[in-house]
């Protein structure tokens, strides 16, 4: 048998016995927005390989996005209902703009500061007055912003330029600029591209203080007419994910095969390594406790300081724990 085949039955039989409740039912279609990295669609996909959406009713239709401004722009205009992605989910519903209901993982160390020291850049202190590359508003610029200030660094004295993050690693690469903030696996390209590129920190250095969290968010009026779907799609992200955390080896291979294989498997387990990941057991007692809330109102602070936010709703009224914790208990 080979080996391919041989993980994804194993991978079946393993998700199938987390699961034992699973029955198909009729489908129910969701538009289902997400960020093509590791961090944001890893249980997406590993529940796909296995059917269990199928299993649960669900016919998600995965519309792929290249940033989480374009997603929540998206389903504010009602084209998708539900979204994965990153730091953003603590920006458009503290505008009111969606309701998360679902937690994938901290980005423990998925953004990084990589610098020229060719170019002059040897410590965090040396990027005043400098250009850094970036995308505002995401995961890199959260963590950027935090960076600057854990070393007395007022963000307003650096040139924080906005880019795609494709473009803005490229004008790293050229040397355009001497600092990019970026999200994995855009270091891979500086690193193999450029070897006399350092990095300076990851997002690791300032956790659990400044946790990045990501996860999912639903429309609003589909939030309220829909929270069994909701709930169907918790009990298959939690199977998916706890096969994860249990079998990272065997997950992460299944995933480079059908769903990264452009990324060589080394790369991908880099990313994995990247991203701090709980068992749905752990991520119940960081939903009751609040220490999710706390995380999520943490970037929101970010957001309503950057974005000049008006009348900010706090994460304890953004983010709804309980469909979690009435489908994970049970």
């Amino acid at each position: 048998m080979r080996r391919r085949t041989f993980l994804e039955i194993s991978a079946a039989a393993s998700l199938a016995a987390m699961q034992p409740h699973m029955a198909f039912a009729q489908s129910k279609k969701v538009k289902v927005g997400y960020l093509h990295t590791l961090a944001v669609d890893g249980q997406l996909w590993l529940a796909d390989s296995m059917g269990l959406w199928k299993k649960e009713g669900l016919d998600m239709e995965f519309i792929q996005f290249q940033t989480g401004l374009e997603l929540f722009q998206a389903m504010t205009g009602g084209s998708i209902d539900v979204l994965s992605t990153g730091a953003v989910m603590s920006n458009f519903p503290a505008r009111g703009q969606g309701k998360v209901f679902l937690i994938n993982d901290v980005e423990f160390a998925t953004a990084q500061l990589w610098v020229h020291p060719d170019m002059g850049i040897n410590k965090i202190s040396d990027l005043k007055g400098k250009k850094i590359s970036t995308t505002t508003g995401t995961t890199a610029h959260v963590f950027l912003d935090t960076a600057l200030r854990a070393n007395g660094i007022d963000p307003k004295d650096v040139d924080i330029v906005n880019q795609r993050m494709q473009d803005a690693v490229t004008a790293f690469i050229s040397k355009a600029v001497p600092a990019v903030a970026l999200w994995v696996p855009f270091n891979i390209s500086v690193r193999n591209r450029v070897p006399s590129a350092k990095m300076l920190v990851d997002a690791s250095a300032y956790y659990p203080k400044a946790a990045i969290v990501g996860g999912w968010a639903a429309r609003n009026d589909y939030y309220e007419k829909n929270q069994d779907v909701l709930a169907k799609i918790i009990r298959v992200w939690t199977a998916a994910n706890d096969f994860m955390v249990k079998q990272p080896d065997q997950a992460i291979e299944i995933l480079q095969k059908k769903y990264y294989q452009q990324v060589p498997l080394a790369d991908l387990k880099e990313q994995l390594a990247a991203q701090k990941m709980f068992s749905s057991a752990e991520w119940t007692k960081l939903y009751a406790g609040g220490t999710v809330t706390k995380w999520l109102q943490q970037v929101t602070d970010f957001f309503v300081s950057y974005a000049k936010i008006q009348n900010p709703v706090p994460a304890s009224q953004y983010f709804d724990p309980k469909i979690y914790l009435n489908t994970v208990k049970g």
